[in-house]
């Protein structure tokens, strides 16, 4: 039997008090209707229709072809969103799972089980329920004997007995597809809300005979939706703790789980540590054996295996096998660090390779560079690649030494195992093999000091 997806996306989601479209917000690196659509797609999904109305653009630039699109141009209730993807849907046979853009947490094992309890019951409908520690606002499942669904009843329209009951609706469902679309036709907006309700097609199928059925999950945080920024938040920390467990069970450190913020998309390897104050973002590749922290942040990085990364910034570059980082250095993208080199305190380096064994050890700048193998540059160093219009290339080969204090005004080449003395400004290139020194010559002018001093 084939399965579809219908996502609800169209709502504008006003207690967001935000310019950015709702369902957009993200949740550890990634929007949350992202979230619902890559879950959904690991169920062998035939089609998925996300309903889309205020910033439709906007969600079809970040799902892409990962989805099909219906507009929902008013926002007319539940119901209505749904029949916008008769279009794409409607006479195919199978299985159609609806449920809201806004609900990342939902993991694909519930809606696995969902879908599994929806066939082994034979049944038209299934709902997703959970128990709520307090379902004020929520609809009641109000199950029979046979424990099949009698009605969905709002919080509002509940009796005294119907408002202690704590298995609430979701709001995702399983669904006959043909049934549904034949269902939604004889949905009225005939309530105080003027809106076509989805929840009104479970008591049509009901009044016909069929099986409504509900899975209560067992984990009533995974069903929420995220209407504003404090429930964002909760998310946020729910994920969070999620990622960094799987993390944990995987062979990974993490000193302090709750102080440590790991994206969903990052992978670490196994006797990896990381300490607290870490933000770790992106699609960032972290090997085995490499110690994190504490307070890196560190975001799209390829890192090698035995790396020692400490309070420090990098951005998009790559990180070979046991380099050292810091503490307080700063790779800023398209960089790349090849094994055992040492980069050190109050180092900056920006779209520069430096080869197997190079150091620069502190208080540098090494900008459009090219760094060879078993380089030292000393501290205080910068490589000088702006003229106020272009970016120019520094080319330091094999086993040169670079001393402290020096500007090596790009474009230029210093040569195989070459010296720059101390405080020199390089504008020309140096030959392999040479020293260059360029400063000014030294002038002693003897009892200077004193004749300051008399002044006095």
């Amino acid at each position: 039997m084939k399965k579809y997806s219908v996502v609800l996306a169209a709502g504008q989601g006003t207690r967001m008090k935000s310019s950015l479209y709702k369902v957009l917000h993200q949740v550890c690196g990634k929007s949350m209707v992202e979230h619902v659509v890559d879950h959904l797609s690991t169920l062998d999904i035939e089609k998925t229709v996300t309903i889309v109305g205020h910033g439709a653009d906007a969600v079809r630039n970040v799902l892409g072809e990962r989805s099909h699109y219906a507009l929902q141009e008013k926002q007319l209730g539940t119901g209505h969103a749904v029949m916008q993807a008769e279009s794409i849907l409607g006479g195919c046979v199978g299985t159609t799972i609806v449920i809201c853009g806004d609900t990342p947490l939902i993991t694909p094992e519930t809606l696995e089980t969902l879908i599994k309890k929806h066939k082994e019951l034979n049944a038209k409908a299934t709902i997703l329920t959970a128990i709520a520690p307090d379902p004020t606002g929520y609809g009641r499942i109000i199950r029979n004997a046979e424990g099949t669904v009698n009605k969905i009843v709002e919080h509002k329209d509940c009796n005294e007995a119907e408002i202690l009951i704590k298995e609430i609706n979701t709001g995702t469902f399983c669904f006959d597809n043909e049934l549904l679309f034949e269902a939604l036709k004889n949905v009225t907006n005939e309530n105080s809300q003027g809106e076509y309700y989805l929840t009104d097609v479970i008591e049509l199928l009901r009044k016909q005979g069929e099986i409504v059925a509900a899975y209560c999950s067992p984990y009533f945080e995974e069903t929420l939706g995220i209407n504003d920024r404090i429930a964002l938040a909760q998310a946020e920390k729910s994920m969070q703790r999620r990622i960094n467990e799987k993390h944990m069970k995987n062979g990974v450190t993490i000193i302090d789980p709750s102080n440590t913020y790991i994206h969903v998309g990052v992978t670490i390897g196994k006797d990896t540590a990381v300490y607290p104050g870490c933000v770790i973002t992106g699609n960032t590749a972290i090997g085995e054996e490499c110690t994190i922290g504490p307070n890196s942040e560190i975001h799209e990085c390829r890192i090698g295996n035995k790396t020692d990364i400490k309070h420090s910034a990098i951005y998009e570059s790559e990180i070979g096998d046991e380099v050292n980082v810091g503490p307080f250095a700063h790779i800023r993208p398209n960089s790349k660090l090849s094994n055992k080199v040492k980069i050190g305190n109050f180092v900056e380096v920006k779209k520069s390779s430096i080869d197997c064994n190079s150091k620069v050890n502190h208080l540098s700048y090494i900008g459009d560079a090219k760094i060879g193998s078993d380089v030292n540059v000393g501290c205080g160093t910068i490589t000088v690649n702006y003229d106020g219009k272009n970016k120019h290339v520094t080319t330091i080969e094999d086993n040169s030494f670079i001393g402290c204090n020096s500007n090596l005004v790009a474009p230029v080449t210093v040569g195989k195992g070459a010296y720059v003395a101390a405080g020199s400004t390089i504008t020309k290139d140096v030959p392999s093999e040479a020293l260059a020194v360029a400063r000014a010559q030294q002038v002693i002018k003897e009892n200077y000091a004193k004749k300051m001093n008399h002044r006095k």
